[in-house]
């Protein structure tokens, strides 16, 4: 990439600039996309063929070291919380006499037989560390009290210091939260019961083979071999019967075989997130939710990205809305004869289906009939978790890694979502693997996630500078073609779909698409996370949803409003959904002519690794 050698095109260098014009924000979002990179991409372009060369190689390398998070923006968080707490004696004396008070009511416990009936910490419901019953023993129960006082302790400091950066404060709060899970008794031989218990009936067995197991994790580890997967694309997963019916640099377009003597006339276009493998919706047959549709008379075309490489560095946002999106719609209305499609947008599939459909409207393209969004978010203002990995200075780290090798690495995408769920992804393996020597119960859901996909530099670049650190499209700055484009100018009805613990994209940020559009809005929050969330077929237990329909007429209810006055409904959202789907997809006909000499599904896309 050669250095930018324009004039400098800076406001305050133009000759009739004044000291107080303000720039127009799509102004000046219109210039950095006509210069071909947007914010940090752009300094990057300008950088990475001159004397800054050195910085980037010397960021990428650091990257290695530290998984890819920036020392500076950690170092920020902590001098912000530890400055502010400094000056604040009042708060200071607050928690050392919180600290007394708690190890005092500790001790009580512990020596007072009468206080045994109460523990004075609840470990919190997803927290299973200590759910064995041999930590109900002495002294094991005493001393994961202690470490549960002691976590609490850190909450509470970390995270209500007055005057600190909210993204700060979680930061502190998330790195605090990493450094206690990883001492926390569970970990250890010395302090874990249920350990000491495997250790005594296998005589060391247990601790001997998990040493093995973990020498030779390591060994792929650093080899880059990918975990072997138990599900794999074509065999015991994504086995829907389809053809492969377009095909260009980005995409193949899946079109699945009609099981029923009639479908409806408006098909269905699905288009998944390009961060893991589309079959996270055609997992396993009784998983499926692409089979589920096919069942009920859909005609179903599934998007599958490619996996890109290094020379695919300087694919952008909009070759993925191109690529993906448009050609696939050109490509279903030419084969079937149909006038319009249904969308259906999974994840960032969903965010990108959502600048789709504006740019659509705005240029009076009518070929969606509708559109759903599952577990997307068009509003990043409140993203998830994912939030703490995601400033200027932490985006800048990273893109140095990706401006090195071109795209960002499954890896680095993977240690992201451990961090975020570390007891359940790496100390809980670590304990189970490496001291338990249990064997592994893989489901075709655990073989998906760990069936990552690459991300090209300049896109995820532009993605997270328009999207996360701009929120360019929630205030209609988003530019499509050098214009702005607008959520409010969809006029489709619309399908959301938020899961209640959901932390990659929490279900009350997804609920935000009701107040940025001026459509009928059908609302469906289901129990689950991101994944498991979705992937709720009719039949699994302890699932339950509600659903309700936001006119566009009708006043604005808050997250928390709704919620607790729309009845619940037990079972799986996929009928709901499903219902949606029919009465906007039209009459019942024949199904459209099979094509001839197409590649069968899954297509080669989804098998590259």
């Amino acid at each position: 990439m050669a250095p930018d050698s324009r004039p400098d095109s800076r406001p305050d260098s133009r000759p009739d600039a004044r000291p107080d014009a303000r720039p127009d924000p799509a102004n000046s979002e219109r210039r950095l996309e006509g210069s071909a990179w947007q914010g940090g991409i752009h300094r990057h372009a300008r950088v990475a063929g001159g004397k800054h060369h050195t910085d980037l190689i010397l960021w990428a390398a650091l990257g290695r070291m530290t998984g890819h998070l920036s020392p500076a923006a950690l170092g920020m968080a902590w001098f912000d919380w530890a400055s502010h707490l400094m000056m604040l004696p009042d708060k200071q004396q607050e928690l050392f006499i919180d600290a007394m008070m708690g190890w005092q009511r500790w001790w009580t416990y512990v020596t007072d037989p009468s206080h045994h009936g109460a523990d004075p910490v609840r470990p919190l419901a997803q927290d299973k560390r200590f759910s064995d019953p041999a930590w109900n023993a002495w002294p094991w129960h005493q001393l994961s009290q202690a470490f549960l006082m002691g976590q609490q302790w850190w909450h509470r400091a970390t995270s209500t210091v007055r005057g600190v950066a909210p993204h700060h404060a979680d930061v502190v709060t998330f790195v605090a939260r990493q450094l206690l899970d990883g001492v926390a008794p569970s970990n250890f031989v010395s302090t874990n019961p249920v350990v000491q218990q495997a250790t005594l009936a296998s005589g060391g067995m247990n601790l001997v083979r998990g040493s093995l197991r973990a020498m030779r994790d390591a060994h792929d580890a650093l080899a880059g071999r990918a975990r072997p997967v138990g599900y794999r694309p074509g065999v015991e997963v994504a086995v829907t019967p389809g053809k492969v019916v377009m095909a260009n640099r980005l995409v193949e377009l899946l079109r699945y075989d009609p099981v029923t003597p009639t479908v409806h006339a408006t098909p269905l276009l699905i288009v998944p997130a390009w961060i893991m493998k589309y079959y996270i919706l055609d997992l396993s047959p009784q998983n499926s939710l692409v089979r589920y549709l096919v069942e009920h008379g859909h005609t179903v075309f599934m998007v599958s990205w490619k996996n890109p490489q290094a020379e695919d560095r300087d694919l952008t946002m909009d070759d993925y809305r191109q690529l993906g999106i448009m050609s696939s719609i050109d490509a279903i209305l030419a084969q079937t004869g149909a006038r319009q499609v249904n969308a259906a947008g999974y994840c960032l599939g969903g965010t990108l289906l959502a600048i789709a459909a504006a740019a659509m409207a705005r240029d009076h393209d009518h070929r969606l009939a509708s559109i759903s969004l599952l577990a997307a978010q068009v509003d990043f203002t409140e993203p998830g978790e994912l939030s703490l990995f995601i400033d200027d200075s932490q985006v800048s780290f990273l893109e140095a890694a990706m401006w090195q090798q071109g795209y960002l690495d499954t890896r680095q995408m993977a240690g992201a979502f451990q961090l975020l769920r570390s007891n359940d992804l790496v100390w809980s393996r670590r304990l189970r693997h490496y001291l338990l020597d249990l064997p592994d119960q893989e489901t075709d859901l655990m073989s998906w996630n760990a069936d990552a996909t690459r991300m090209p530099y300049r896109m995820h670049a532009e993605y997270l500078h328009r999207l996360f650190l701009r929120n360019s499209l929630a205030s209609a700055r988003y530019l499509v073609g050098g214009r702005p484009v607008s959520l409010s100018d969809i006029d489709v009805p619309v399908c959301a779909v938020g899961a209640l613990t959901d932390h990659v994209a929490p279900w009350r940020s997804v609920y935000k698409i009701i107040p940025l559009t001026d459509t009928e809005i059908t609302f469906i929050l289901t129990s689950g996370g991101h994944n498991a969330g979705v992937v709720s077929p009719p039949g699994s237990m302890r699932r339950s949803y509600q659903v309700a329909v936001h006119g566009h007429d009708s006043p604005y209810v808050d997250p928390d409003s709704w919620q607790a006055r729309v009845p619940q409904v037990n079972g799986s959202w996929w009928p709901a959904w499903e219902g949606w789907l029919a009465r906007h997809a039209g009459a019942q006909v024949a199904p459209p002519a099979p094509p001839a000499n197409a590649p069968a599904a899954p297509g080669n896309y989804v098998l590259q690794a």
